[in-house]
């Protein structure tokens, strides 16, 4: 099974990416949650070629990534859930047992994820490689791929050292990179969800309307709801924010500085870290 997702984890994430941006860009077009500010053309352009410039990066600079980190560990029997997972546990099969360590190292690495979100908020010099993703002046499923190529290898760089030093199985890698870069889209994304369908779903996902009081340009509110996909860290480490103080029609998106609409240019947004505000 391990090798099927080796072989085929490309391909997985590709056509899921696909998959969910073309289903959630048709329905911010016909249901979106508020009017944007920036034409739609020219934001997502750049964000688009952001993103492909951050792959282009990887590749030449990141040859040893997360499913070889994952590969490299197992090997070597490394890590916390290796070692939970040559214990003798109680249960009625291997399936579950198996499943459980999955299900567990999905969750361990979104808390990793959380606290690396946290940490990149706290230090001047990583807030000033992870604000290029606040400076966007809206927020839409685009805004999810909109990160500085160096966050995007440091990132990368921890996501390693975390799955080496907890020994996570290689399929748990594999659904979890699936996982992020699916519920990034959709909690960036700009749609309108019944207010009761965000109150129930966000105990267990993180919701739109969740996220987008992080991207606040009140910067009490930026720090707050640091969560991608299980929204418990937030809860569990008093970082949740319900809304956004003005409402989501009134609330501003993005910083106080880096307002001009030029701003949102490749070329501009890869010097934002280098620039005073």
């Amino acid at each position: 099974m391990d090798d099927w997702f080796i072989v085929n984890s490309n391909a997985l994430r590709l056509g899921a990416f696909i998959g969910l941006f073309i289903l959630l860009a048709v329905w911010e077009h016909y249901q979106p949650k508020r009017p944007l500010t920036v034409a739609k053309i020219q934001r997502w352009g750049n964000n688009i070629a952001m993103v492909m410039l951050n792959n282009l990066t990887l590749k030449l600079l990141m040859p040893f990534v997360a499913i070889d980190a994952a590969l490299y560990a197992q090997q070597q029997q490394w890590g916390f859930v290796a070692l939970m997972a040559g214990t003798e546990l109680m249960l009625e099969s291997d399936l579950i047992r198996s499943t459980l360590i999955v299900v567990l190292s999905i969750m361990l690495l979104d808390a990793a994820i959380y606290f690396q979100h946290r940490i990149f908020h706290k230090i001047p010099v990583l807030w000033r490689l992870h604000r290029m993703h606040h400076s966007d002046l809206d927020i839409d499923l685009t805004t999810a791929i909109r990160f500085h190529p160096i966050e995007i290898v440091l990132s990368m760089l921890i996501k390693i050292a975390v799955i080496i030093a907890l020994g996570v199985p290689v399929i748990a890698v594999v659904l979890f990179e699936m996982l992020l870069n699916l519920t990034a889209m959709f909690n960036h994304s700009n749609i309108r969800l019944p207010s009761k369908v965000d109150h129930y779903l966000r105990y267990c996902l993180v919701t739109p309307d969740m996220h987008r009081v992080h991207h606040s340009i009140n910067g009490r509110e930026t720090n707050h709801n640091f969560g991608f996909c299980l929204p418990w860290w937030d809860r569990l480490f008093g970082s949740y924010q319900a809304q956004p103080a003005l409402g989501h029609q009134k609330m501003q998106i993005g910083l106080p500085y880096f307002r001009d609409t030029k701003e949102c240019q490749v070329q501009r947004m890869l010097t934002q870290p280098f620039r005073d505000k």
